[in-house]
């Protein structure tokens, strides 16, 4: 194994403390031949989500590293930060709640070294194909990713999906703003990149509550999506300059 860290897993965490440390335990498994690190960020937690984070480092997670938020500034911040201070050349996003299931991490980097024909793979998507969230979550993510995918063309069956796996120069190069997590396909593709969807496995949240509900999301996404259809729209970056010689 390559003392290079191929794979920086970025995860967000708001008042997760008591589902850090079966999920980190589960990357340690599921990365056991990988070279990785963890990149958790703590965004503004108000319960024992640091402490936790502490305690598990100091039991010999030498592979974890830890951001701070004095206050919550939200899932796409953490992880514009973590990608900041990553040291990998990919990128694995998974959401602090556990609900992402760690075990699907290598299919996903085996997809980017298969062949060489993937050499512009920028993105590899995940698609929730079970979902175990409440029904009301479930109608609320098909109805704004039919909209999203008829108003951008990202042929994304899941972009609310927490799993990702991103290359770490293309995700620089994204424009940052706040729940820009949610159009990172659209996005990747606005630059030029490839991308592939990947299914992966959904699982019952066992401890603490969702931080965004059905409402929240909708009002949010509304505008976010108007701005990112002009971001589109007004994109020359899909093509590329020539150099002539002589």
């Amino acid at each position: 194994m390559s003392n290079e860290i191929f794979v920086s897993v970025l995860i967000p965490a708001k008042n997760e403390a008591n589902n850090l440390k079966p999920l980190l335990e589960e990357i340690r498994v599921a990365l056991a031949d990988e070279s990785y690190e963890i990149i958790v960020v703590d965004d503004g937690s108000t319960d024992a989500t640091l402490h936790e984070l502490r305690q598990i480092r100091n039991s010999g997670l030498n592979a974890l590293r830890i951001l701070h938020h004095e206050r919550s500034l939200g899932q796409s911040t953490s992880l514009y930060h973590a990608a900041r201070e990553a040291r990998g050349q990919w990128l694995a996003t998974l959401d602090g709640d556990g609900q992402n299931d760690p075990a699907d991490i290598p299919g996903m980097l085996a997809l980017v070294r298969r062949e060489p024909g993937n050499a512009d793979l920028q993105l590899v998507a995940g698609h929730r194909v079970n979902r175990r969230d409440t029904a009301s979550k479930r109608w609320a993510s098909r109805f704004a990713n039919g909209l999203r995918s008829r108003l951008l063309k990202d042929a994304t069956p899941d972009t609310g999906c927490g799993l990702k796996l991103i290359q770490r120069a293309a995700f620089l190069r994204l424009p940052y703003f706040d729940h820009m997590h949610r159009y990172i396909p659209a996005l990747i593709q606005r630059h030029n990149g490839r991308m592939v969807v990947h299914p992966v496995n959904h699982r019952h949240r066992t401890a603490g509550v969702s931080k965004y509900g059905n409402l929240d999301r909708a009002l949010v996404g509304i505008l976010d999506l108007i701005g990112v259809w002009w971001l589109i729209k007004r994109t020359r970056l899909n093509t590329h300059a020539q150099e002539l010689d002589g």
